[in-house]
């Protein structure tokens, strides 16, 4: 339908266009940006009643800033979804997937979100997150679970389970995301999407200096991969709360944006890193990337990685341990231990009182540890461009999987009710941690090294479920990871690969 010498679009036009193209066709006058968003909000409307994606809607914002015609930036018009989870907006609620923060209203913006607003997206609004960010699936008492576009009793993934189950039901091209061990990839590859975890430090965490000790990567979950390069190449950068210079280099997103011009040298894993067994379909979408990156003249080998796994587990574990202990110890010194007692999740306070008997020198030598696993991997990029393995050990797994045993939860009740730690120890973690781990154990290596890291849905099992590849290249080498996720895009194009909801 014309109006004014633009066109209002219809869902179907605006699911055929990723973020840049929606831009160009603002730019270009052909589209109104406040039709865009309106078309946004209609879809979000549709089917968030389904899939529980987005716990905050901001549309009267959006509208009103669609509204002023004066944006600028490769993505001006565009509208995209926050998640809920470290990033701020001015005066609106930051949740973080918990009861606990239900009366926490942000006073800042963080510099990421800044810097989406300057490219010139529209917050449309928040989207779910487990509590704290914790697990591997988004299913927080505080919001209840968001479910998967392409079978809605099925994960999301998680922690950025809600911002990859908008983007694959349509109703935004982009949604941010944030990676501690997976948290883009995984719910990337749960929903059919592409989702790159960029090397520690190019994107900034303000008003942090940084997250998980560094662990923590922000960034974005999109259907195109030259949307996600586009948001990196406009959010990158350290900024005044940096406690580390992240200077790229000159060319870094010139390179990014060129064609693979050589065979890659290419080493694939595919066993567990944690000693669990992979799902079949993971190990054959992995033979099918091997078999296309081939046919794309690039050389694939099958490699081993002297991988310790108890060493691995524990590394992440004690991330969780000492973090935990700190997020819940900043929320009982304002509220006090009542109130967080009775608004956060057993786990998670189980996880605090498991901190509060990890001794400092204990992390610090847990840290050290990280080390061993860069160096390993520095090897092993000394003979390969990039390592290929499934991004999760199973296809996406039935909702309500990922909950505790009736003696864990016992275990854990009793500890919370009794408000001591005796009962609680990090070998305790370990072994709560490890069952569920195993299904997603390919992620955290990356995030402990500092590595990018990407999943690519080239893959998609009998059932109809996305099942993505991760690749993992040397710290600062994103650009090569790009690259080759556009070649995989032409060769074997997931776009119009969208569920029918």
């Amino acid at each position: 339908m014309e109006r004014g010498g633009c066109y209002m679009i219809t869902f179907k036009e605006y699911q055929r266009l990723d973020g840049l193209a929606l831009a160009q066709e603002i730019k270009a006058g052909n589209l109104q940006s406040s039709d865009v968003i309106e078309c946004a909000i209609s879809r979000l409307e549709q089917v968030n009643p389904k899939i529980n994606a987005v716990v905050a809607k901001y549309f009267d914002l959006a509208l009103s800033r669609a509204a002023t015609n004066c944006l600028d930036g490769d993505f001006a018009g565009v509208p995209i979804l926050l998640k809920d989870l470290l990033g701020s907006l001015k005066g609106c609620h930051t949740g973080s997937g918990s009861l606990a923060y239900k009366n926490e209203v942000a006073d800042h913006t963080s510099t990421l979100y800044q810097r989406y607003s300057d490219m010139g997206l529209i917050f449309l609004g928040k989207t779910n997150t487990p509590e704290l960010g914790l697990l591997a699936t988004t299913e927080p008492v505080a919001n209840g679970p968001s479910r998967n576009p392409w079978n809605l009793n099925k994960t999301t993934g998680g922690s950025s389970g809600g911002s990859a189950a908008a983007v694959a039901a349509g109703i935004t091209p982009i949604a941010s995301a944030g990676d501690g061990g997976g948290s883009i990839r995984i719910p990337a590859s749960c929903c059919g999407l592409f989702g790159l975890k960029p090397s520690r430090g190019i994107n900034p965490l303000g008003p942090l200096a940084e997250s998980w000790d560094g662990a923590v990567s922000e960034h974005v979950i999109t259907r195109s991969v030259r949307d996600s390069l586009a948001a990196l190449k406009g959010s990158a950068g350290t900024d005044a709360y940096s406690h580390v210079p992240g200077i790229l280099p000159s060319d870094f997103f010139v390179a990014a944006e060129q064609p693979i011009d050589r065979p890659l040298k290419i080493g694939f894993y595919q066993h567990s890193f944690y000693g669990g067994c992979v799902d079949k379909s993971c190990k054959d979408a992995v033979l099918a990337a091997v078999k296309l990156l081939r046919d794309l003249d690039h050389e694939v080998e099958e490699i081993e990685l002297e991988l310790d796994a108890d060493k691995l587990i524990s590394c992440y574990g004690d991330i969780y341990a000492a973090n935990v202990n700190a997020e819940v110890a900043d929320l009982v010194k304002r509220y006090g231990k009542a109130f967080v007692r009775s608004h956060v999740e057993p786990l998670t306070y189980f996880i605090y009182l498991i901190g509060n008997r990890f001794s400092a020198g204990e992390y610090i030598l847990s840290k050290r540890r990280w080390a061993e696993l860069s160096k390993l991997m520095d090897s092993f990029h000394d003979q390969h461009d990039v390592l290929l393995t499934p991004t999760m050990a199973t296809p996406p797994f039935d909702l309500g999987t990922m909950t505790n045993s009736p003696v864990e939860k016992l275990l854990m009740n009793a500890a919370n009710k009794a408000g001591v730690s005796q009962y609680a120890s990090r070998e305790l973690l370990y072994q709560f941690s490890k069952p569920q781990l195993q299904k997603v154990p390919f992620t955290q290596l990356a995030n402990l090294t500092g590595q990018p890291a990407m999943s690519v849905p080239l893959y998609w099992n009998h059932e109809g479920l996305p099942i993505g590849v991760q690749f993992v290249a040397r710290r600062m080498q994103d650009p090569l990871l790009f690259r080759l996720a556009a070649q995989l895009e032409i060769a074997k194009p997931w776009f119009d690969k969208v569920p029918d909801l």
